[in-house]
């Protein structure tokens, strides 16, 4: 009987152990946050090499877009996005979900240069994005 309880207990507390690495943490933990920098403007940071070649001789100037125009495609865009992230479609482009809020005033640099990061999502890896305007998506 002692016997027994020891190999009861020995199953129960590994099992225990193991509920407590909970994988809807990870997914938590995968969220884009937009910071303010020390001068108060958002920042984003894209770790991708190949994203500062693409901002210099590919995307389209930030002068071709109003600050309107950006935001309600990055509203679209980051639904979209989210949608892929939480469904798990695409996971191997979409690694985490971002932490948008559409009535927070980012100011068009931050808005241009998050909606850069889907249309170069859509040339580097070809995911088609509906949000992205016509010019903008490779077909």
């Amino acid at each position: 009987m002692k016997n027994l309880i020891i190999i009861i207990f020995l199953i129960i507390i590994p099992s225990n152990s193991f509920a407590q690495n909970n994988p809807k943490k990870e997914k938590e933990d995968s969220v884009m946050k937009p910071e303010k920098n020390d001068d108060g403007e958002w920042e984003l940071t894209v770790i991708d090499t190949q994203f500062d070649y693409f901002m210099n001789a590919v995307a389209r100037p930030i002068s071709q877009y109003s600050e309107s125009y950006l935001k309600s495609r990055n509203t679209m865009l980051v639904t979209e996005w989210n949608s892929y992230f939480t469904s798990g479609r695409y996971r191997n482009i979409v690694e985490s979900s971002i932490d948008y809020d559409p009535r927070e005033n980012y100011g068009i640099k931050f808005e241009y240069k998050l909606y850069q990061v889907f249309v170069y999502v859509n040339w580097q890896y070809k995911l088609k994005m509906n949000g992205l305007g016509g010019a903008d998506s490779v077909r």
